[in-house]
């Protein structure tokens, strides 16, 4: 299996850019929502990382999906989910190494019918993933469009919202970056529906979800732009959230996000104030 061993992979965001020299920086780390390390850009190659002994790790974490991830952990350290149906497979927040026993697992679930990612961060090497399975098309938002930096591979175009197979839905919510998604899934969690929201609406420690313009860098995102999120999300249902990483995973559902957005909301718009309210008791 042919892979683009050479082309140069962003070591801080895991990101794939197109073959030949790598450029002085990478633009995705170069913005205020990454970073760029204190000691200078620093470039990789999937045949580099395999001979550091990167490879796939595949988890089934539920009937009908399953986790693509990367040991050892690589870039941001995020794991992909594959959603199984029975129209095709989508492909959802994409890793930034692919090995051929990754390749091999994911057939033996039903291929990739397509792709798609919540945001720029997790595009890793969708267009070697995407060349692995017929190319699959690349499922982006219009108004990420200037953030794709590796584009030879088929891409859809959409924006708002799109059903790339009966029952998974991608909902465009903004925020993170104006094109950030989320993806719900009808049949998961038992029929309930789950909500895949990424960096969207990022599951955080108290089974709460939280937002940010910029996480590594704690750049807040207004309120009115919180509560958007939080209303597009609750366009459709689901009782089970499932975040970036490993193990983000936590029971809720839109009542939840809009319960985190009102939290989010009360100390951005008024956080003064409430830290200078009387707590109970006092």
């Amino acid at each position: 299996m042919a892979f683009a061993d050479h082309a140069p992979v962003c070591r801080t965001c895991a990101v794939q850019h197109r073959p030949g020299p790598p450029p002085d920086i990478c633009a995705i780390c170069a913005d205020e929502r990454q970073w760029v390390p204190a000691d200078g850009q620093q470039w990789t190659s999937l045949a580099d990382l395999r001979a550091e002994g990167h490879r796939i790790e595949v988890r089934d974490l539920e009937p009908g999906l399953t986790g693509v991830g990367v040991d050892p952990s690589l870039g941001i350290g995020q794991r992909a989910l594959l959603v199984r149906t029975g129209a095709g497979n989508v492909l959802w927040d994409c890793i930034g190494f692919i090995d051929e026993a990754g390749v091999t697992a994911v057939a033996a679930r039903g291929g990739i019918a397509a792709i798609a990612a919540s945001h720029p961060h997790f595009y890793g090497a969708m267009v070697e993933w995407s060349h692995a399975f017929d190319d699959a098309p690349l499922l982006l938002p219009s108004a990420d469009r200037d953030w794709v930096l590796r584009d030879d591979a088929p891409i859809t175009w959409w924006d708002d919202e799109l059903e790339p197979v009966p029952g998974v839905h991608l909902v465009q919510c903004g925020g993170h970056f104006d094109g950030s998604a989320v993806l719900t899934v009808d049949a998961a969690a038992d029929g309930r529906g789950a909500a895949l929201v990424g960096d969207t609406a990022t599951v955080v420690k108290d089974r709460h979800v939280s937002f940010m313009r910029s996480y590594p860098n704690l750049i807040p995102l207004p309120a009115a732009t919180v509560h958007d999120v939080a209303a597009r999300v609750a366009r459709h249902r689901f009782a089970r959230i499932y975040g970036g990483w490993w193990d983000t995973v936590i029971d809720g559902d839109a009542a939840l996000i809009d319960r985190s957005a009102q939290r989010y909301a009360r100390w951005t718009r008024d956080g003064a104030a409430a830290a200078r309210a009387p707590r109970a008791g006092t």
